[in-house]
């Protein structure tokens, strides 16, 4: 059975519940809509590297949950499942992250047939060496390209300078090494951990009736409860670099930065979705295309619009990010630290922050509008202990103190990094 919840600020009602075998399960219904949305995932992604199940501990190399999106879509009778839903009319995708792995289709028709055929196929591994060693060489093309582009390579760059042990140094996608490793054995073992409705979500959105869900999920997905991995990732950080300057050579036509600190993140829950928000908003006041500072260095032509600041959350760590393109990156970096001092200081201006919460406020309902992002932020969001349709409540009650506090407290220049690509 599942529970009906209204969200005032957004005018949605939220079905949620958790069947026998342990899935979380959250419908948003829009009746008179003719689309449909459907996201299953997991709480697997490409840092759960160490992982102990039923007392046994396993390692695995760098890129398995990526590898294992790959190869779910293929089906032991000989066919795949991209081309099935294709023909049924859905439009499918799926992607990993640091944290997360991900399934899901958009269709007007046939919704129950799709989604019958989503929680069979994710549920259903079958992989052989054959095709497992084949798909080496495709995503080997793919690790190529990332290390080709500037971006890319900058990115991994800066993460490596703030992290000494955690895996979200390493690239989800793995490297040409770590996948040659990868065995249909390791995929697996990894599929039978992580793969199981009690570490998995599914959001929907449409008009959909919920019976006709919890009846399709119990006759598609194993109907026992089972136990949940237990991740693992080696020694906790402190929140110092390892180093505090790197710089590629790469052709690029002009100088890319990325600047990073490390700060600790809330505990799983409403503070989590309460810090995200406090901490994404003072960088859009220190650093936003609004901010006095932005507008500053780019009328003097140090930077361009090819600029942006925000924090970046994964599992059991937080970083400030901010990055962009100029001449003087130094410049940049400088001018960064003065003004967080100077807000220090005096504070964020009253009349910019209640700017900035309204616009953070009117970019959540906007994005409420495409249900797509709506269910992938549902499925996402359950993992971490909150809903995604509270975002406008929690961010209207924001307050400009504590920005000011999460600026004072992470972004200092001791725990500052800037890595840099220069052609």
């Amino acid at each position: 059975m599942l529970k009906r919840i209204e969200y005032p600020a957004t005018g949605d009602v939220l079905y949620t519940g958790t069947a026998g075998n342990g899935l979380r399960i959250r419908l948003l219904p829009k009746k008179g809509f003719s689309g449909f949305y459907a996201v299953f995932a997991t709480d697997y992604g490409g840092t759960y590297r160490r992982f102990t199940l039923d007392g046994v501990l396993h390692e695995t190399p760098a890129g398995v949950a990526h590898y294992l999106e790959h190869k779910m879509f293929d089906l032991p009778d000989g066919d795949n499942a991209l081309t099935l839903l294709s023909r049924n009319g859905a439009d499918p995708n799926a992607f990993t992250s640091s944290d997360v792995t991900a399934y899901y289709f958009h269709c007007t028709d046939h919704f129950e047939d799709s989604l019958r055929l989503l929680l069979h196929f994710v549920s259903t591994p079958y992989f052989t060496e054959e095709t497992v060693q084949k798909e080496q060489g495709i995503i080997g093309q793919e690790i190529h390209m990332g290390e080709d582009n500037p971006g890319t390579a900058n990115y991994y760059s800066l993460l490596g300078l703030l992290y000494r042990h955690h895996p979200i140094r390493e690239k989800v996608i793995g490297s040409i090494e770590s996948i040659a490793r990868i065995t249909a054995d390791t995929l697996y073992s990894c599929h039978a951990a992580f793969y199981r409705p009690c570490n998995m979500v599914l959001a929907l959105a449409g008009d959909v009736d919920p019976d006709a869900v919890m009846r399709i999920v119990s006759e598609e997905l194993p109907a026992q409860e089972s136990s949940i991995p237990v991740v693992h990732f080696d020694e906790e950080e402190d929140l110092l670099p390892i180093s505090a300057r790197a710089e590629l050579r790469m052709p690029v036509s002009a100088p890319q930065f990325l600047i990073g600190a490390k700060f600790s993140p809330a505990e799983r829950g409403p503070a989590l979705l309460r810090q995200q928000l406090v901490s994404s908003l003072a960088m859009r006041l220190l650093a936003g295309p609004s901010s006095p500072l932005y507008n500053r260095l780019y009328e003097s032509g140090i930077l361009n619009r090819n600029f942006d600041a925000d924090t970046d959350f994964s599992r059991g760590i937080a970083h400030i990010i901010i990055g962009g393109e100029s001449k003087v990156p130094e410049t940049v970096f400088a001018e960064l630290l003065a003004e967080a001092d100077r807000i220090g200081r005096e504070g964020f201006d009253p009349v910019l922050f209640e700017r900035a919460k309204k616009a953070g406020i009117g970019g959540a309902l906007r994005s409420m509008e495409d249900f797509d992002d709506v269910c992938v932020s549902l499925a996402l969001d359950e993992f971490e202990g909150y809903c995604y349709l509270d975002y406008p409540s929690v961010m209207a009650s924001v307050t400009k103190e504590e920005c000011e506090a999460f600026l004072r407290d992470a972004y200092v220049s001791e725990r500052l990094a800037m890595s840099v690509v220069q052609a």
